[in-house]
């Protein structure tokens, strides 16, 4: 048990560690982007820049001439007002990137860690250190969860129960012949199968009935619980 909980831990850690990796490498390289669009973006006073080197180096006297620079001057303004809401833009869009990069990793991380999780139940079953069958309450009590049930898949419970005490695997006709009272071979197969069906429906949970009423290939069914941890009252 301490050497799972340490294999479990080292994974969790080993998990965190590739979440912190990953974000961190997300940051960099959107950032990375990011200096360089900025960097290869014309300076937004560039053109204003040329009018007025224009403007310097030319002996300009005519009307004409000064309102065609005037002209040109409000165009620079207007250049320089529309490249600084690029940058802006820019810096919003990259944002929102970074932002939706990094949920992307937490939920793969997280589905994926999900995933190991069920796996890991589905070949280990479910762990029941106690299971209460109360024919007088029509319950069930496991691990301290109550689940009431029908008298019919609490008669089917029961069954399953006195089969487990025994190292029996009972299939659908010997399931419905002990409740019935009838000889096996008089019984059908699906309406075994079908009491299974509505104890799972009872008990709720689709993987969890699944797993604690397990089916055995061309065997029948049996309950995935400790001997010592059945108990009926």
């Amino acid at each position: 048990m301490q050497a799972s909980s340490s294999s479990a831990t080292d994974s969790l850690r080993a998990g965190n560690r590739v979440v912190g990796f990953g974000i961190a490498a997300i940051v960099l390289i959107l950032l990375g982007a990011a200096l360089f669009l900025f960097l290869n973006l014309p300076d937004a006073n560039e053109f204003n820049a040329r009018v007025e080197r224009l403007f310097v180096e030319n002996d300009l006297k005519s009307g004409a001439e000064i309102k065609l620079l005037e002209i040109l001057a409000q165009s620079g303004t207007s250049f320089s007002e529309v490249l600084q809401s690029y940058r802006s833009v820019i810096f919003v869009l990259l944002v929102f990137a970074t932002a939706l990069l990094v949920a992307t990793l937490v939920f793969l991380v997280t589905i994926i860690a999900l995933n190991r999780r069920i796996s890991a139940i589905q070949r280990s079953g479910i762990q029941v250190a106690t299971m209460v069958i109360s024919r007088e309450a029509r319950a069930v009590y496991i691990n301290d969860m109550e689940f009431a049930l029908t008298e019919a898949a609490l008669e089917t419970l029961a069954v399953l129960a006195e089969a487990r005490m025994d190292d029996e695997v009972l299939n659908g006709a010997q399931i419905e012949a002990v409740i019935s009272g009838r000889d096996a071979a008089d019984c059908d197969e699906a309406a075994g199968a079908t009491r299974i069906k509505r104890l799972r429906d009872a008990l709720g949970n689709q993987l969890v009935s699944e797993l604690l009423v397990k089916t055995v290939t061309r065997r029948g069914y049996m309950l995935a619980v400790a001997k010592d941890a059945l108990k009926m009252i």
